[in-house]
């Protein structure tokens, strides 16, 4: 389903003429907000986790779209915003932006209830339970599967794994 809506609206802003790339727009969007930002600042804004906005600003820096600078106080703190042409995309990037919206809207009428409700009642039902607690359940409904340990490191590792990615796609979805 990410793949299906994200390819497409990377075409979109293709077809814009835009190098651009889905995952840019909560930290895009974040900055319109407020920038400058750090990276911490913009993956609370963003609702993305930290090294996922590390990730993303390292794209966009190196794509000429954000600029980064040394924090007044602490030289080892980055301070992040928008570059020139990053800026510039924006009246391009809010156009597109809407495209994507009414494209959802579209998508929700034809569906018997919301995407959009949909992923909010699975992030909700993650939060309850994670999809890592998920598939330990169902593992150990296999014929002969031995339970695997409560502590694992692949268990700790994948136990937000769901809901991580639900926010992202959540959070990305323009």
């Amino acid at each position: 389903m990410v793949e299906l809506l994200d390819g497409a609206v990377e075409e979109a802003y293709a077809l814009a003429g835009l190098r651009y790339r889905p995952r840019f727009t909560p930290v895009m969007r974040a900055l319109m907000v407020c920038e400058p930002s750090t990276i911490g600042q913009i993956a609370e804004a963003a609702k993305i986790t930290q090294p996922a906005a590390t990730q993303t600003v390292a794209l966009m820096i190196k794509e000429g779209l954000l600029a980064s600078e040394p924090g007044p106080l602490d030289g080892r703190q980055r301070l992040i915003r928008l570059s020139a042409s990053g800026r510039a995309m924006l009246p391009r990037l809010r156009e597109c932006w809407k495209v994507t919206q009414l494209a959802a809207e579209s998508l929700d009428a034809s569906l018997p209830h919301p995407l959009s409700t949909l992923l909010d009642e699975a992030i909700a039902a993650l939060g309850v339970e994670s999809f890592g607690k998920r598939m330990a359940k169902a593992r150990t409904q296999l014929p002969g599967a031995e339970p695997p340990s409560s502590k694992s490191a692949a268990g700790k590792r994948n136990s937000g794994a769901g809901k991580n990615a639900a926010k992202k796609k959540r959070a990305g979805d323009a």
